[in-house]
């Protein structure tokens, strides 16, 4: 019997290696409370190569400047941030003073990101979701077509890409329905 069209070039594979996720991360009284910070931090439209995306961004510690292909200084990580970067760590099991990179995303409704993978200069990244969920999509090119996973993404989950999920597989964020926020916490290359 010939193999279906989708068959031939989809392969989905039954876990991602590299990713960590676990639901519940956090409680529904801390992602009030931290929606509430979130919501009086400085975002700036999400810009890529003069273009401008269709989220908003804050970035703290260090910051990538799409233009000059490199890590600029951010201003400093606010306070309210540090304990959940302390808990992030200890749920990837790494060690916090490396993670000196915060990029906190508001999605406007209908908003998502594009196939992508992080820029060399991170290593590991963590990333917490607030408010609405998402699925979190991946994707490899392999000999016939493309290997895919999504990963539904809670809201006030957690979640960890290394090794092969964060340096082989591209990933996304399928537009959302309502606002969405995100933390992600990146690992720095010591050869920055």
């Amino acid at each position: 019997m010939p193999a279906l069209q989708s068959e031939l070039f989809e392969f989905v594979p039954p876990a991602l290696a590299g990713l960590r996720y676990a639901p519940g991360f956090i409680t529904a009284d801390e992602e009030r409370q931290l929606v509430g910070e979130f919501e009086m931090l400085p975002f700036k439209p999400f810009e890529f190569h003069g273009h401008l995306g269709n989220r908003w961004v804050a970035s703290f510690g260090w910051r990538y400047d799409y233009g000059q292909r490199a890590v600029r200084p951010a201003g400093p990580i606010p306070s309210f941030l540090l304990p959940l970067r302390g808990r992030a760590t200890a749920f990837a099991g790494l060690p916090e003073e490396e993670f000196q990179q915060v990029l906190v995303t508001h999605y406007p409704p209908g908003a998502g990101i594009g196939w992508h993978r992080d820029k060399a200069i991170f290593g590991e990244v963590i990333g917490l979701s607030f408010l609405t969920p998402c699925a979190l999509r991946f994707r490899r090119a392999y000999e016939r077509g493309w290997e895919r996973f999504t990963q539904m993404v809670e809201p006030r989950s957690i979640y960890l890409l290394q090794g092969a999920a964060r340096t082989e597989w591209e990933h996304s964020i399928a537009p959302t329905p309502s606002v969405r926020y995100s933390v992600t916490f990146r690992r720095i290359s010591a050869s920055r």
